[in-house]
């Protein structure tokens, strides 16, 4: 009836990780894009800021979740060894 968490806590584990790295990403992109875009309306340029506030978007994003990713799997990697040594003493 109702959707069980503990049971299915692993699935939920997983698919959250992808969800909070598109996030990232595309928080990212869409907050430099406004920047740009604002920045474009209020010089009167024709796109030229929207272009390099996307680019930075684009790389600042990616370094994020480029961190996000050796985060998760240091944690992961740190809790498998912590379940070997818990296991051999």
């Amino acid at each position: 009836m109702f959707f069980n968490f503990k049971k299915k806590s692993r699935w939920v584990d997983d698919i959250t990780i992808p969800l909070q790295l598109g996030l990232t990403m595309a928080g990212c992109i869409i907050f430099c894009f406004f920047i740009g875009r604002f920045l474009d309306k209020w010089l009167g340029t024709k796109g030229i800021f929207l272009t390099i506030f996307i680019i930075l978007g684009i790389i600042g994003g990616g370094n994020t979740v480029y961190r996000q990713i050796l985060e998760i799997t240091n944690q992961k990697k740190n809790n498998k060894d912590n379940e070997t040594d818990n296991g051999a003493g």
